[in-house]
């Protein structure tokens, strides 16, 4: 059972941070069982919820929550929580245990078992970035021990999809087979090991196969493909004392050796364990993947750029449009790129008309592999550059962005669009899938301009709208297009004119071509 998330995160207006570091904090709270057995239920429901500290206010804002474990007073929680570290800033953190009794997303309608609190910095600072409290805030018990754990992050981007099954595994259970699940764990430099994925529960089985499953190269192994991944395999009980059947071990460097084969791991007991890896090339080919080319509907990526693509194409003259991709290894050598054009050619990215663009947009996801970091700012210089040739009015460039929400580069792509306010240049983001968009949100400036260095932008000239608000309840692609493309053109003829109004650009005389909006496609 999971609890809604929740999240809050401070904004800095005047941009004076420097660039922040990734850092996955991880929980695992014991309950100290002599102090607890009269007042603690014998099975618990535990959860943590971590608070952060605001700096100018000092109120406490909830980041977020771990899962909900199931009858066990001793959870390893598998659901981190990833901060951004700034070395020149004390970050209070707060960690509250609650034993989880209803479903209510009231976290005070549970039952409290104590809270410690600490410092970011605390964290990483201890030996091995593992750092051990005893937690209080009941009057006169010992309210158990948390321990966390933080380590950086990489920028790897790799996705995992691999599937499981096993055979002749031991029968645990006395009146049946077993309930089988297996837990990943990846290694730590001290030879401690963090949970880093379970799967479901395969009931009454001794020859179990498990769904196939994704999982960020980042989580499994943080981006060393030589670093050891543990895997145990247990067989579920209802009172969470599970019996432990067997482990292996193996790494994501020996798991892709694997591709579109079985890898086959000897466990104990006669027991082995298969292991069907799927390349990170195939992960748009799933139908989990936002680029899914599914024979009977549009993916997301395809209807927001046929939504306002059929719209603002009939405001360009010879329907030409420069179509980039980022975030991929091209081929023939792997190399990574942040804005390459769609069709492979340098010298004239152009696709013809938007059904030219859907055309290469789908050629290009069978030609590159996907791949990280997400970069914005090269690919919104790119086509700064371009309007920076043009300002006379003759033209003006629409960029349309469509992303998942991860973004790499923020300081970076607010600097791309401070100095691109001045030019001729509108910039659409539309996000995908069910990703949080705080980013994004701050790029547009509706409510804040958005700031670099000091310096705020001459104009807004971001709308960011989130796809999943437009789509229709009956399924309806036709209606969610246009709702789509009704808003995000909104702001268009507005931004238009506050750049001719800023040079004194008069309307041509009426007999004249107007300004024609020259449209940039990115995907």
């Amino acid at each position: 059972m999971d609890l809604p998330q929740s999240r809050s995160r401070e904004f800095d207006p005047l941009n004076t941070r420097v660039p922040a570091t990734k850092i996955e904090v991880t929980c695992v709270f014991s309950f100290l069982h002599a102090s607890f057995l009269a007042s603690t239920p014998p099975l618990s429901l535990p959860v943590v919820v971590l608070y952060l500290q605001a700096v100018g206010t000092k109120e406490w804002r909830e980041f977020g929550r771990t899962e909900v474990i199931d009858n066990t007073r001793n959870p390893d929680f598998v659901r981190k929580f990833v901060l951004d570290f700034f070395f020149e800033e004390k970050q209070n953190l707060r960690f509250d245990v609650y034993n989880v009794d209803s479903r209510s997303c009231n976290i005070s309608k549970h039952d409290f078992l104590g809270q410690t609190f600490c410092t970011l910095g605390e964290i990483i600072g201890s030996t091995g970035g593992r750092l051990e409290r005893t937690l209080s805030g009941i009057p006169g018990k010992k309210c158990g021990v948390i321990i966390l754990t933080a380590e950086e992050l990489s920028n790897c981007r790799d996705i995992a999809t691999m599937q499981l099954c096993a055979n002749k595994l031991d029968k645990k259970d006395f009146f049946g087979k077993s309930d089988p699940f297996l837990v990943f764990y990846r290694s730590n430099e001290d030879g401690t090991f963090t949970i880093c994925h379970k799967t479901e529960v395969i009931k009454n089985t001794l020859n179990p196969v498990w769904q196939s499953f994704t999982i960020p190269v980042r989580a499994l192994c943080n981006g060393d493909y030589d670093r050891t991944v543990k895997v145990d395999v247990y067989d579920w009980d209802r009172d969470g004392s599970h019996d432990f059947i067997g482990e292996f071990t193996t790494s994501y460097r020996e798991l892709s050796r694997g591709q579109n084969q079985f890898n086959v791991y000897e466990v104990r007991h006669n027991m082995e364990m298969a292991c069907y890896f799927i390349p990170p090339s195939s992960y748009k080919d799933l139908p989990t993947s936002l680029h899914y080319m599914s024979p009977y509907q549009m993916n997301a990526y395809a209807m927001a750029l046929k939504a306002v693509g059929e719209i603002i194409q009939d405001y360009d003259s010879d329907k030409l449009f420069p179509a980039y991709g980022f975030g991929a290894k091209l081929p023939p050598d792997g190399k990574i790129s942040h804005a390459f054009p769609l069709n492979g050619d340098n010298d004239n990215p152009n696709c013809v008309g938007i059904e030219g663009v859907l055309e290469t947009y789908f050629q290009s996801l069978r030609a590159v592999q996907l791949y990280g970091p997400t970069n914005f700012a090269p690919v919104i210089n790119k086509v700064a550059n371009c309007a920076a040739e043009i300002t006379d009015g003759s033209q003006y460039f629409v960029l349309l962005m469509i992303t998942d929400g991860v973004i790499s580069d923020m300081v970076q792509t607010k600097e791309a669009v401070v100095n691109a306010a001045s030019l001729p240049l509108s910039i659409i983001i539309v996000g995908v899938g069910p990703a949080e968009f705080d980013a994004m949100e701050e790029l547009d400036g509706d409510e804040v301009r958005v700031s670099s260095r000091g310096r705020l932008a001459e104009r807004d000239i971001v709308q960011f709208v989130p796809f999943r608000d437009y789509i229709d309840r009956s399924g309806n692609q036709v209606l969610s297009m246009a709702r789509l493309a009704k808003d995000v053109l909104a702001e268009i003829p507005d931004q238009l004119l506050s750049f001719m109004k800023s040079r004194g650009i008069e309307p041509r005389p009426a007999l004249s071509s107007s300004p024609l909006p020259q449209l940039h496609r990115h995907i």
